[in-house]
């Protein structure tokens, strides 16, 4: 997964310029000529999002704008290659994202997959839903 950071122009909810648009279009057109795209997206501002906060039982709705803007995601684009060599590749032709063409980060982490778990009943319950197979 390949996660765009925000910036406070993300997070004030700036909206990209065509040409980052369409570059990151092409960019994604690529990904799925390739046949390794399985999903992306950018995300609204965290001002409409909110978090739930647990303690043992206990839940607490806290709603956005959260303050620590290096700690938010703005975006993400979700790949399957049969690599690390592939996907930093791919990692590096990423468009910069930041709407001013300034600075910008993605992070990129590899999901788990069902078979990073040892066997139990409750692997093959979400085998059985179809989730985290790839």
């Amino acid at each position: 997964m390949m996660i765009v950071k925000a910036t406070l122009d993300s997070e004030a909810g700036v909206m990209p310029k065509e040409s980052l648009i369409g570059t990151m279009a092409a960019y994604h057109e690529e990904l799925v000529k390739a046949g390794v795209l399985l999903d992306a997206s950018g995300l609204q501002p965290s001002s409409k999002g909110w978090r739930i906060h647990y303690n043992g039982e206990k839940r607490r709705v806290i709603d956005g704008p959260f303050t620590e803007t290096k700690e938010l995601i703005a975006g993400y684009t979700l790949i399957q290659v049969s690599s690390r060599e592939e996907a930093v590749e791919w990692a590096r032709r990423f468009p910069n994202p930041a709407v001013d063409g300034g600075e910008a980060e993605i992070e990129i982490r590899q999901l788990f997959e069902l078979d990073d778990f040892a066997p139990s009943e409750s692997v093959e319950r979400f085998r059985e839903m179809g989730i985290g197979e790839q």
